[in-house]
């Protein structure tokens, strides 16, 4: 979240406009219905949500459902047990080089690298595994730490996953020359650690997996710029105050907070999430061109990855 954007006078929403914890687990078991089976919680940065450990007991409660997180690590350390604790099955953690100023240039934190690592090695001992660890990689910005990232992590159990660089929402100023294609990342590995593919976990798996021929570990590479992957999609993302997308890059969203506070029963609720899913056309990726990327997208950090 820029901080010429969102910066100390920037009016966020009053707290009553969000989600309670109770409606989203609400939505959570309606979205089941539907076959959805994993949930992950996102963000901006979802571990600064006051008491989210009660939503993740709410939503570990929920039979069946693979649950898991996605953060920054700047809260990590101190958070990681509790939220093991309260039934968090998994965490992946954003880390976009070893380098604190490289690091900064591309996230514009105020908190080092020795504490991102410090809370992958607490999530590690929480039982928060395998833990996956993202690596956006831009041209120019951070593509000099792809090697050293991955010797870093190579043999440590976690599982270290490239992203091409995307133009996601519309303020990030992307470009096709700014993207490290995930085959040209494959290759630099490769010519360092011998690397084959592996088979996809699940149909719809957006991470290309590779493993290291010394069996020393796997990596992924996301690669949505250029192997769009939009045919085999089945993500769904609800903002936090109740907002369904079903595209990443999507203009529009689909307000179901009314239905929850209107009296609407599971079932008219369910049926409303079926009819926008059904209707859906997200070829975003395949389609992608010069016109398309200047469209005024939702922001990144408001319906996370």
């Amino acid at each position: 979240m820029p901080k010429e954007v969102f910066g100390k006078d920037y009016q966020f929403l009053e707290h009553k406009e969000l989600l309670t914890f109770e409606e989203i687990a609400r939505l959570a078991r309606i979205f089941t219905r539907h076959g959805i089976e994993k949930i992950r919680l996102t963000g901006g940065e979802p571990l600064v949500r006051r008491k989210l450990e009660d939503l993740i007991a709410l939503l570990a409660a929920i039979p069946g459902l693979d649950l898991t997180l996605t953060t920054n690590g700047s809260l990590l350390a101190k958070k990681a047990h509790a939220l093991k604790a309260a039934g968090l099955k998994r965490i992946t953690v954003s880390l976009d080089s070893l380098d604190d100023a490289v690091f900064m240039k591309m996230n514009d934190v105020d908190f080092p690298v020795a504490r991102v690592l410090e809370g992958i090695d607490a999530a590690a001992a929480a039982g928060l595994a395998p833990v996956k660890i993202n690596m956006v990689v831009k041209r120019g910005v951070n593509d000099a730490s792809v090697a050293a990232m991955a010797r870093h992590f190579r043999g440590s159990g976690h599982i270290l996953r490239f992203i091409e660089y995307m133009d996601v929402g519309h303020t990030n100023g992307w470009r096709m020359d700014d993207v490290v294609t995930a085959k040209e990342i494959i290759a630099l590995i490769n010519a360092e650690a011998p690397l084959e593919q592996c088979d996809p976990n699940y149909t719809g798996e957006v991470a290309e997996r590779w493993r290291y021929r010394d069996g020393s570990g796997e990596i992924g590479v996301i690669a949505s710029v250029t192997q769009a992957f939009c045919r085999d999609c089945t993500r769904a993302r609800l903002s936090t105050e109740g907002s369904l997308y079903t595209c990443l890059f999507a203009t529009t969203g689909h307000p179901l907070k009314a239905l929850l506070r209107g009296g609407a029963s599971d079932d008219e609720i369910s049926d409303a999430i079926a009819g926008v899913w059904r209707k859906r056309a997200d070829r975003y990726s395949e389609i992608r061109s010069a016109e398309t990327v200047k469209l005024h997208k939702v922001e990144m950090s408001y319906i996370g990855g």
